[in-house]
């Protein structure tokens, strides 16, 4: 049913004068009269009947009237919801790796909560990879995806990618390591991340310049536990500069090549004129 007569049949159970309802809408009363009769005829059943040279409402109106109000009150909240001028509200589902969870997202949840209270946030931690494939799936509204200088990811052309913050990353070796640059580690055992493959494919590269090929031989999600891996002696691995060492890590920077990671906010296209995910896309630019 067209919204435009559910609001005609509303006008007229409110005015009961398909005339007063064509001066209300500006519109001839022939058209008020020719587009009740096609809402009639949607409806399949009578929704006015004669009353002396006026009309009412009959039982079938009154009814679909109701629900006009309840339908054309949702419209005009999803209009308002899409405009791009209008108030950020609704609820953004937004899948991240950890590290940008906690750098962007978490402080971000308390300026919505102070500033925008409308919008909320719904966070899933995710691997780059599982969050094109939910962005994809439009399971999500928003991914925080990241890849390396040295591995570059090219994501679909239907998805808008907007570059954030970047990091320099280093090599993280037991405290009392005798490696002090990339190529002493040839004979170690290497630590990667075992939902992602970024970090292999980047040690790989390096290693390839070195004259080496690593040894990949434990696999951690968490930071934390990559580093009580090294504490450990079982391996070195890739590690964030600035992170907070356990004691018994040590880090070695890495310059030539130097290992840049860099994320990324990614959208389907199209998407981000939508105010609560343009809200969210300028609070991530802003992010320190």
């Amino acid at each position: 049913m067209d919204t435009r007569r559910l609001r005609l049949l509303l006008e007229l159970s409110r005015l009961g004068s398909m005339r007063e309802v064509a001066d209300e809408m500006h519109i001839t009363t022939s058209t008020v009269s020719q587009q009740l009769a096609v809402l009639t005829r949607e409806a399949g059943t009578a929704l006015t009947e004669p009353d002396g040279r006026r009309v009412r409402l009959t039982p079938a109106g009154r009814r679909l009237a109701a629900h006009a109000v309840t339908i054309l009150a949702a419209v005009e909240a999803a209009r308002l919801d899409l405009d791009p001028g209008g108030e950020p509200a609704g609820q953004l589902r937004v899948a991240g790796f950890a590290s940008a969870v906690r750098r962007a997202l978490i402080p971000i949840t308390a300026v919505l909560a102070r500033d925008h209270p409308r919008v909320r946030l719904l966070i899933a931690e995710h691997e780059p990879f599982e969050a094109y494939e939910l962005l994809a799936a439009d399971a999500v509204d928003l991914a925080l995806v990241y890849d390396y200088n040295l591995a570059p990811v090219t994501p679909d052309p239907s998805l808008d990618v907007v570059p954030l913050w970047q990091k320099r990353w280093a090599l993280g070796v037991p405290a009392e390591s005798d490696v002090d640059v990339f190529g002493r580690a040839r004979d170690a055992d290497w630590i990667v991340n075992s939902r992602n493959t970024a970090d292999e494919d980047v040690v790989r590269a390096v290693a390839g310049l070195e004259g080496f090929s690593p040894r990949f031989s434990h696999k951690a999600d968490s930071l934390d536990l990559v580093q009580d891996l090294i504490v450990a002696g079982l391996g070195v691995a890739l590690l964030p500069e600035g992170l907070a060492l356990q004691p018994g890590v040590r880090m070695v920077p890495l310059t030539d090549p130097a290992i840049v990671l860099r994320c990324y906010a990614v959208t389907r296209r199209g998407r981000a004129t939508w105010p609560a995910l343009a809200l969210l896309l300028r609070l991530l630019r802003a992010a320190p």
